[in-house]
Parts: C-alpha cells; structure tokens; sequence
C-alpha cells in the first residue's frame, strides 16, 4: 500500500465526505482519488517520472500540492516542497543538490521559476494555477493523462517518499528523507494526540513545506477521513473568521500566529465553542501566552519534534493542557524518547540532557550527506541536539537548543531562560539571547529586544528585570534594541541572523 490507499479507501467508504477546501476549489474523497489517479499518470507518462525520482513544489499552500505529493507516493518518488522564501541561489542549490527531475510552481511565483529553469535546463517546469513562462500546463498536462490507480513499481511504505530541505548549523541546508512509513505512523500519533477522527474539521495556515504545516494535522486529517480547509496564505482575521464562522474543531498555530490573533479586537468575543483544541510549537511557548488562550476556553496543547521526527515525537494531550502548561507532553504513542548526559548515559527526572528519539517516524537520513547523517543517527536514535529534562510524571520540559548554549565562565546558561522572562515585561514586544565572545568569560549574553511603540526602556531597567529571578552569571551583558526580530515563514526567530547582528554589533568592542 502507498499513501494514495490512503484517500482510495475513503473514497471508497464515503466518496461525497468533503476532504479538502481552499478558496473555492471543494473536493470529495471521490474527486480527490480521482485528481490523485490522474496526476499519477500524468507524472508517469508524460513527464517519466519513476520509482526514486525528485518531484518539486514551489508555491502557496494548494490542493495541487496535496494532489501531488500522493499522486508521487504511488509512483514511488519522492516529493520535494520547497520553502519559496528562500532566494533563488538557494532553490537553485537545493534542486541541483537532490537532482530533481521536475518541478511545479504556482503562478505567484512565475519569475522566479522561470529563473531557475533557465539555470537548469533539464529541469521539467509546470506551471500550476496560470502561465509560467518556458513551462509546461498543468490543468492541461492532467486532463490529458490517463488515470493510473496502482502503482507500476514497487511502491510501498518502506519507499521514501518526502525530502524536507531544512537550515543546517554550517550554513548547508540539510535534506532530511522521510519514507512512506514514517508519515503513516506520524498520522497515527496525531490521531492519538488530537484525538482525531472523520468528523473533525481542521484549519490548515502553516505552509505546507514545513512538516509542521504538512504533517502535524493536514495529513493526519486526510488519513482519518476529516475535511481539511487549507488557507493558501497565514492571515490573521480569516484565520479568526475561519475558527469561528466554519465549525473547525482543530488547527495548528505556532506562537506568532496566536499572537497576532490575540491582537485582534475580535478575539475576546469571538465563538470558539467548536474549537476542541490548538496546537502549537515550532519554539519554546511562554506561559503567559498558553495562559490567554486557556482563559478563552481552548485547551492549547504542544508539540515537540523537528522535520527528522516527521515530526511528532513528544506531544500533550487536551486532558493534560492546563496541569502540564508549558510542558512538550509524553513520548508520542509510536516513538522512544531518551533524556542522556555527554557520556549517553540515561539522566534521572529533573537533570537536562540531549533529547534522542527512535521510532518509525525518524527519518532515513539526510540527502547526500552521509557523515551528517552518522552523526545524528545512531543505533537508530536520533540526536537532536536539543536540551530538556524530565519531570517525576515523565514529562518533557524544553530547557533549550543544545547549539544555543551559553558558556560563560563554565557555567552553561540556556537562552530561553533569559527569553521567558522577558516575554514577560510589559514594555517589551518580543526579544532573542545569544551568546558574543567576551574576553575575561569566553561568552557572555546579550538581549535583542523590541519594544512597544511610545514605550522607550533602557538597559538598565532591561537589566534589572532579572534581578532577584535568575542567578546574576545569567543576566545579559548588553541590550540592543530593534524595531522587529528576524523570523521565518513558521514565525520562528532566526537566531542564526540575530547572532549575525550580534557579531557584527560587538567585533570591535572587547570591553
């Protein structure tokens, strides 16, 4: 069986249950298989696509996108979303890197597409949605093609089926291979965590080239028959409008997007009398945060994992939201979780130490490079290079980044420490800590913060917030003040740029 199965069967059971909206397209179980059997086809027989191959996206979330990734996961080949706000030198590189046979881009990315055929001719380019200039149609290609309802070679479960390309610590991005398998037994955790079923209605924001936005819900939801509604683009009052005015019972919001919608003058009124849970993650959430949505009812649940999870490898549960606020949950129902000290060895509740996870869901490993790979992959645990710690219940408590770490003077201070207390101050927006080198203590932190508008806070009183709350060792050495942070298309802030402005602040000062 290949993941297509997946929507054959429900189109078998129930044909005209919605599975999937987005703007006005509405399609059933029944026209989703079909769109599948064709795009199979048409992959097959009139681009050559065969077992192994690379097939990429780059565009807005879209039911093609969907529609494609199954159509490949019945042929056996691999498919490739590509996160489209990265330059074209780094699409480029990652197309040329995993050698991919074809690539599909939205109409709102024509140019750019256009760009990276020229520079890869051999590469086949389908435009999904309008014209792309130098490609090939898409609506045409497929209702040209025959239906191709079983697979032509060995496609199964143990073929790999999706390549997630994500920011490396040596500035190389990885691309982490997950198979067919992984991403079922991912489905299986979510149904447990969310408690899943054919009646949910789930609200899918986050891009989809993004496990998160992939994998956490919107694939789950398809595997347990639910409908998905997939906005094509993450806004903030049509993701209110949406949670309120469409009945959905489910969605995942990273941190930023809850924010944004706390911030609407909606919010306090709004109806969420449908919504059974959020989900959330990406980062570490402050407790402030968790505490506003549960004050409206919604139990808000976290999950901890990364695209080499697929990514559910710890989770809370609804019942356990408010009791375990803050917490990353229980190892997830298919997968190990194992908390070690630098020697391996197994910490006792209440010690930090790397998170390695094992089960299915772990990746294969990462595309083409085969000593990164050994590094993280041993005896089939995956080496996250995250810190955390077990309480007396078993559950997971985020304590950082295991690259993040600050040593200053021997002592290791964790960033997110910092960073919860100042998600705290009432004149501050949002702030990042990172470690600068510092002559007398190897490295000491600074504090990137930004405030409220009409709002004006100085270093000293950035300072004296810590005081009498972390021990002084851990207090930033110096505050520098922005008008906004860097982050990423999952909100997440780009720590790797914000030490970037650090270096480049302090190369001169040694004092």
């Amino acid at each position: 069986m290949t993941l297509a199965d997946w929507i054959d069967r429900h189109a078998a059971f129930t044909p005209d249950r919605v599975a999937l909206t987005c703007d006005e397209d509405v399609l059933t179980y029944a026209a989703l298989a079909d769109a599948i059997a064709h795009a199979a086809g048409m992959l097959h027989d009139r681009l050559g696509v065969r077992l192994g191959d690379r097939v990429a996206w780059l565009g807005h979330n879209a039911p093609e996108m969907l529609v494609l990734l199954f159509a490949c996961s019945r042929l056996g080949a691999i498919f490739l979303p590509l996160n489209w706000r990265l330059a074209a030198p780094e699409h480029a590189w990652i197309l040329d890197d995993c050698q991919a046979k074809a690539l599909f881009a939205g109409v709102e990315f024509a140019e750019h597409a256009a760009g990276l055929k020229a520079g890869q001719p051999d590469l086949r380019l389908v435009g999904v949605g309008g014209p792309v200039e130098g490609a090939q149609d898409y609506a045409a290609l497929v209702a040209e093609a025959r239906p191709l309802a079983s697979a032509p070679d060995a496609a199964g479960h143990a073929t790999p089926a999706l390549l997630c390309y994500t920011s490396g610590t040596t500035g190389r991005s990885k691309g982490a291979l997950l198979d067919q398998r992984a991403l079922l037994f991912n489905a299986l955790n979510s149904l447990h965590m969310h408690d899943l079923t054919a009646g949910d209605r789930v609200l899918t924001t986050l891009p989809m080239f993004h496990v998160g936005g992939l994998n956490i819900q919107t694939l789950p939801a398809l595997y347990a028959g639910a409908t998905v509604l997939l906005h094509r683009q993450f806004d903030p009052q049509r993701t209110l409008d949406a949670l309120v005015g469409e009945g959905i019972t489910l969605a995942v919001l990273v941190p930023a997007q809850l924010v944004a919608l706390l911030g609407l003058p909606g919010w306090n009124e709004a109806d969420l009398s449908r919504l059974r849970a959020l989900t959330t993650g990406s980062t570490l959430v402050p407790l402030t945060l968790i505490e506003r949505i549960h004050a409206r009812g919604v139990p808000l649940i976290q999950v901890y994992g990364s695209t080499e999870t697929a990514p559910l490898a710890t989770y809370l549960v609804a019942a356990d939201a408010v009791r375990k606020a803050g917490s990353c949950g229980l190892p997830a129902l298919h997968c190990e979780v194992r908390i070690v000290d630098e020697q391996d060895h197994d910490v006792e509740p209440g010690v930090s130490g790397e998170l390695w996870v094992r089960g299915p869901n772990v990746m294969r490993g990462y595309w083409n490079q085969p000593d990164t790979t050994a590094e993280a992959l041993v005896d089939g645990w995956y080496r996250s290079g995250d810190v955390g710690h077990a309480d007396a219940d078993g559950f997971l408590w985020i304590d950082d980044r295991k690259k993040e770490v600050i040593i200053s003077g021997g002592e290791n201070i964790y960033p997110a420490e910092l960073e919860n207390l100042l998600a705290e101050h009432p004149d501050l927006v949002e702030a990042a800590v990172v470690g600068r080198d510092d002559p007398k203590w190897g490295e000491v932190p600074v504090a990137v913060v930004v405030a409220h508008a009409g709002r004006p806070v100085d270093v000293a009183a950035v300072r004296g917030w810590f005081e009498g709350k972390l021990a002084r060792y851990k207090h930033p050495h110096d505050v520098v003040y922005r008008d906004a942070l860097p982050r990423n298309a999952m909100g997440k802030i780009e720590k790797d740029a914000v030490r970037a402005l650090v270096r480049e602040l302090f190369s001169t000062d040694t004092a």
